[in-house]
């Protein structure tokens, strides 16, 4: 049995504030979700742990303290790279630029980071089986975990899935359901979560409210870790790619968490790059609920929904949205791979960012930036 974390206290709406106690709150806030405005949640916890950590944990576990669950299955999870990029931060005219490289993670990706402590919950809450709508890197990643844990698992897909992602979830042995159009599969994983059969990992909501709660916490340990590497001096911003802001706000949140500590003296400024305006035309007026199509080849960060939680993260920092195009990303693809990184086109939009930023002037007088590569390329059949 997975061990939750004593201080865990609750979770807080992100929108209303509102407390409520430890729980599964698969559908977000409930209190927002009355008011029409679906919002998601974040745990929080009692009193802070020692700040740096200590004892001889490596990776994700290192932070056990500051997480919902202290065990959870393990692969190695974390202590990805932070590689800094002396040429690169000289063409944009910054001091330092750092490229954090997520595909170092065990099946490729950031979504390790919160698969461990999804299938925690669901297996210290009796549930014999995780799901999630997928068609890519979470679906392999909770596969993955699943399969340490002795879970069964069930990724809802579409048509159009990769067929290196397929190949990986048929060798984990998942139950695979194939629909029509990433709606469908949302409609099929509310309607098995309701009936009680699944535990969820990825939001089914529309609009959405973002993934499991449980498992986003596990995106704080992104911050964590910069914070332990480059020390207090924390860099001027963060631009991650972004589609419901998972990682976006996690990445935020624990900052936050180091702030509240003063450990750090300043929150970084968080970018979410996007392959056609959704959170941009929020922040310029529009309804976050609204649907904003687009077509991209970027299919890790495609969509047409955002999420509070991605417009807050954007918001709570002082950031800003970065609108990036396919043939933005085409030239930023190899221009990474000349620095030794080989990594998906949902990845390279990080740089391509970089580049829309310092073009338009609005690097200002930022002098440091990191880069969230979040899956490596080798399974990308965009």
């Amino acid at each position: 049995m997975f061990q939750i974390n004593p201080r865990l206290s609750g979770f807080t709406c992100l929108r209303t504030e509102i407390e409520l106690p430890v729980g599964d709150y698969y559908e977000g806030s409930p209190a927002s979700a009355r008011q029409g405005y679906p919002a998601s949640l974040c745990a929080t916890y009692r009193g802070s742990p020692v700040w740096p950590p200590t004892g001889l944990d490596k990776g994700m576990a290192r932070y056990r303290d500051y997480l919902p669950y202290l065990t959870f299955p393990s692969l190695g999870e974390g202590a990805t790279p932070l590689v800094p990029i002396p040429t690169l931060a000289h063409s944009v005219g910054l001091e330092h630029v750092w490229v954090k490289n997520e595909g170092q993670n065990p099946t490729g990706s950031h979504k390790d980071r919160m698969s461990p402590l999804v299938v925690a919950r669901a297996s210290a809450t009796g549930r014999k089986t995780v799901a999630a709508a997928s068609s890519g890197n979470a679906g392999v990643s909770l596969a993955a975990y699943a399969a340490v844990a002795g879970l069964n698992c069930a990724i809802v897909t579409v048509q159009t899935i990769g067929t290196a992602w397929k190949r990986a979830l048929e060798t984990y042995g998942v139950e695979l359901i194939v629909t029509s159009d990433a709606r469908e599969r949302w409609e099929l994983l509310r309607r098995k979560t309701r009936d009680g059969n699944w535990y969820p990992a990825t939001n089914y909501m529309v609009p959405p409210v973002g993934s499991n709660p449980y498992g986003v916490q596990g995106f704080k340990t992104v911050a964590y870790e910069i914070v332990e590497e480059l020390g207090p001096a924390v860099p001027d911003c963060v631009i991650v790619p972004t589609s419901r802001g998972d990682l976006l706000w996690g990445i935020l949140e624990g900052f936050r968490d180091l702030h509240d500590q003063e450990q750090i003296g300043a929150i970084p400024r968080m970018y979410a790059v996007e392959p056609y305006p959704r959170i941009a035309r929020v922040l310029a007026g529009s309804d976050y609920r609204l649907g904003f199509p687009g077509a991209t080849r970027m299919s890790s960060i495609a969509g047409d929904t955002v999420s509070y939680q991605a417009v807050s993260a954007v918001k709570r920092s002082g950031g800003d949205a970065v609108v990036v195009t396919d043939d933005d990303v085409k030239a930023a693809i190899p221009r990474l791979a000349g620095h030794g990184f080989y990594c998906e086109s949902s990845s390279a939009a990080s740089l391509a960012a970089l580049d829309v930023l310092h073009r338009s002037g609005r690097l200002g007088s930022m002098r440091t930036a990191v880069l969230i590569l979040t899956s490596h390329g080798y399974k990308d059949t965009a």
